[in-house]
């Protein structure tokens, strides 16, 4: 007997068909993306976490499911992964992950006072990342940008591994 919840994942569909049909070439674009935002100079976690954030910060379902999956496959504690909606305060966090969450929560957030990323949050950032670094954290929040329209407005299957994830 199956439960209402996973009845409703079985008759979810998405709204748009599997953009690669349309576009082809966002296959390359998504690889190159992710090559950039994985190249070794930020810890892998440090990009999840940052992109699990994002995902939270503009309420897609489909961002946050895969962001924390893949932070469990990879072996990520619970309480990291609960505590990145509540960073601020949460333990679990290096500073220079605190700071790239601050990255993501800054450039996605209006700052009435000011620059969303102000002088100050940059050489925070710049004390704990070099400059490929600083350019691989720009580009995998980027990569989670491209991403997010994708998910709010074709909203692809939660859950569902990429290229699989949308119904028709």
């Amino acid at each position: 007997m199956s439960t209402p919840a996973t009845t409703e994942q079985d008759d979810l569909q998405s709204r748009l068909p599997d953009p690669t049909r349309l576009f082809p070439e966002m296959a390359q674009i998504a690889g190159a993306m992710n090559r950039a935002a994985l190249n070794g100079s930020i810890p892998q976690p440090t990009v999840n976490l940052v992109q699990l954030r994002a995902g939270q910060i503009v309420g897609s379902t489909y961002h946050t499911v895969r962001q924390t999956g893949l932070l469990r496959r990879a072996g990520e504690a619970e309480e990291r992964i609960t505590a990145v909606a509540s960073w601020q305060d949460a333990p679990y966090f290096t500073d220079a992950e605190r700071v790239a969450l601050e990255l993501v929560e800054a450039v996605l957030t209006p700052n009435p006072s000011g620059e969303r990323v102000p002088d100050e949050l940059y050489a925070r950032a710049a004390g704990h990342y070099d400059d490929q670094a600083l350019w691989t954290l720009t580009l995998a929040i980027s990569q989670i940008f491209f991403f997010i329209p994708v998910a709010l407005i074709a909203k692809p299957i939660p859950g569902k591994v990429p290229g699989k994830n949308y119904s028709r």
